[in-house]
């Protein structure tokens, strides 16, 4: 063994044995594998041993134990890190056939960590820090469950292992920023400082102070040797006395430690260390074992870890059992919802029938919310610095989100992207169902992180208004015109645009329900009718489309919308009616909905006549409806600014429009 190792070895021979079987496994692994990265799970080894055998709470045979503490692996490129751990600790479904068949198709363990796959996956990693925003929002949810809960049945960490390319992402900043400001101290980032990224050493791209950073953010900063077990422990110790700071343990590491020609190198990041050089890093830390083997001693060791927490997870299911919140408690983890939500959606929609609402439905969204929260304690809002736009603040979920007070109105801050991650974390972690708002164009910001959801089936909620020229004033900047399409090519999400009152009340009731898709509700700043005014019981928007209108007899025309167009659909199918015409006008609030119905129910929808869309927005991607884009209505560019109503006009967006573009098309000239 290397005198440099053998130093390392010396500091705590039994946590050094413990590394190296996650060290051996990584390196087996991407050797089998061909692919994938042995220098990050190499160098953090000892770190995460110290972590798991000193200070975790969990108990391997119980990993979905409410009160466990969590661990995120921001840096998902070093997904063996994380599977060799789970592993070796004892959860049932990471077996060692799943290790051989690393990163093979079918396997649980995918070549970044993905939630739902195996036990112990606490959120889907690999764009660099959005495991470490996920982390933010558990570190909240924590907090907020603990705060109603109490200690006894809530009170746990969130351990984050990370790298210097999480710390140079955007999303990283705005991590860091929002879990100082909210003094989050049961959240602590293990810093994998090990100076190389893909491009060679950090230097080429990245030389600020990263420990003042986080000071200068209100964070607890300690540092040591990431190779030292004992050290790195007394880190973490130190990190969960501190209870009103996050806590940055920034630990120098060696990439691809143990390896001897392309340890501290960017060879060892991303590709396999080859058979010649896998078999020397094994030789210089002293493992003997075969590939994939782990000896016994090691092995029991390691099973005697993940069997720990057992006596703690039996105290707390007793105090579970014994506490007067056991229900409640219980049925926010289940995921289910209270007996009273169901009327309380009833009585909404009665009230909206009985005095119908002529509004924005940016407004109808805050009407239903007003109407739901109260039945829904586990609901935490927010917005990225837009409540009185998003208008996502009601009396339910009115107390805010502070240092010194959980409560159940985060502000954000411009922190859009960071909001959308942490209300992914926030799901992960269960208990709480979070929603956020910010502009529909600033999507993009938080788009990845939109993208993520839909990936884990997690039912995040997006409220996003603002969403078409029709906001005026503010310009193209700030209005969207492609990002409908953008969004809805996004598989497992549910991008809504409710046509008025009433459609936005069953958006919200179908977000609420989808615990395993999240939603996008795409809302306006301009009023619109109310164009649904019999009373009925049935969520005609869980169809995803729906015949809102029918005039004449027969049908001769289908006019497709959504949003604010629908009642300019309507407008024109009155005035095509007058003239002898019989027109559908089809309301369209979630083409994934639609999508998911019967053919058959389909084809009656939309009909066979020739049809016309509607849509302030981009033209693409109607043509799954219509024969061809001359057959859409919309924006073939970006807006303007000028008050919605000349913008409209402007851009031909209008009842006239839409009864030349029908005259023209049935006469055979559109």
């Amino acid at each position: 063994m290397p005198q440099a190792i053998a130093a390392k070895a010396a500091l705590d021979p039994g946590g050094f044995a413990l590394a190296n079987c996650i060290r051996a496994l990584s390196i087996d692994a991407v050797e089998a594998a061909k692919s994938g990265h042995p220098g990050a799970p190499m160098g953090m080894a000892d770190a995460a041993t110290a972590l798991f055998r000193d200070h975790l709470k969990f108990d391997a045979s119980a990993p979905d134990w409410p009160d466990r503490d969590r661990v995120v692996l921001s840096n998902g490129h070093a997904s063996m890190l994380l599977y060799s751990l789970l592993h070796l600790t004892g959860y049932a479904d990471m077996t060692i056939e799943e290790l051989r068949n690393f990163r093979q198709l079918g396997a649980r363990t995918a070549g970044h960590p993905e939630y739902g796959h195996a036990k112990g996956i606490e959120t889907t990693t690999g764009p660099l820090g959005q495991g470490f925003a996920n982390a933010v929002g558990m570190a909240m949810a924590e907090r907020a469950l603990g705060a109603e809960f109490g200690a006894d049945l809530v009170d746990h960490h969130t351990y984050v292992f990370l790298g210097d390319g999480c710390l140079q992402e955007g999303i990283g900043q705005e991590a860091i920023s929002l879990a100082g400001h909210l003094g989050l101290g049961k959240l602590i980032v293990l810093y994998d400082d090990n100076q190389i990224t893909i491009d060679g050493p950090t230097s080429v791209s990245f030389s600020e102070d990263v420990p003042g950073r986080l000071r200068a953010c209100g964070w607890h900063v300690l540092e040591c040797d990431g190779h030292d077990v004992p050290a790195v422990s007394a880190a973490i110790a130190e990190a969960k006395r501190e209870t009103g700071k996050p806590t940055l343990i920034a630990m120098k590491t060696t990439i691809g430690f143990g390896a001897p020609s392309k340890a501290g190198t960017a060879s060892a990041h991303g590709s396999p260390l080859g058979a010649e050089e896998a078999a020397a890093a094994k030789a210089a830390l002293g493992w003997e074992a075969a590939p994939f083997e782990v000896p016994a001693d090691l092995a029991a060791e390691w099973r005697a870890i993940g069997a720990r927490g057992g006596a703690a997870r039996k105290d707390w299911e007793a105090r579970l059992a014994a506490s007067s919140d056991r229900a409640e408690f219980s049925r926010r983890i289940a995921r289910e919802l209270p007996g009273g939500y169901d009327a309380a959606v009833a009585q909404a929609r009665a009230a909206l029938f009985a005095e119908p609402q002529n509004i924005a439905t940016r407004k109808a969204s805050q009407v239903a919310l007003e109407a739901l929260a109260p039945a829904l304690p586990e609901l935490i809002g927010g917005s990225a610095d837009l409540t009185g736009s998003n208008l996502t603040r009601v009396p339910a979920v009115d107390s805010q989100f502070s240092r010194q007070e959980p409560g159940r109105y985060v502000g954000y801050g411009v922190r859009e992207f960071g909001m959308a991650a942490a209300m992914n974390g926030m799901n992960t972690h269960g208990g709480v169902i979070p929603y956020g708002g910010t502009f529909l164009v600033f999507s993009d910001y938080a788009r990845n992180a939109i993208r993520l959801s839909a990936l884990m089936g997690v039912g995040t909620i997006y409220v996003m208004t603002h969403d078409s020229i029709g906001l005026g004033e503010d310009g193209p900047t700030h209005q969207p015109v492609e990002h409908l399409t953008s969004l809805r090519a996004i598989p497992n999400l549910y991008t809504f645009r409710p046509a008025d009152a009433v459609e936005t009340l069953e958006c919200w009731d179908i977000a609420i329900r989808s615990r395993g898709t999240p939603s996008l509700l795409a809302l306006s700043r301009q009023g619109v009718p109310q164009l649904r005014l019999e009373a009925g019981d049935e969520n005609l928007s869980a169809k995803g489309a729906y015949v809102l209108r029918s005039y004449g007899e027969g049908r001769d025309l289908t006019l497709l919308a959504t949003g604010t167009e629908v009642s300019l659909a309507v407008e024109a199918a009155e005035t095509l009616a007058e003239r002898g015409l019989g027109v559908a006008v089809v309301s369209m609030p979630s083409w994934e909905l639609f999508e998911a119905q019967p053919a058959e129910y389909r084809a009656e929808v939309l009909g066979s006549a020739p049809r016309i869309a509607v849509e302030a927005a981009s033209t693409y991607g109607w043509t799954r409806y219509v024969a061809s884009e001359a057959d859409v209505i919309g924006m073939r560019g970006f807006g303007a600014s000028g008050p919605a109503e000349d913008l409209y006009r402007s851009f031909g967006i209008t009842r006239e429009a839409i009864v030349a573009k029908a005259d023209a098309l049935l006469s055979g000239q559109g």
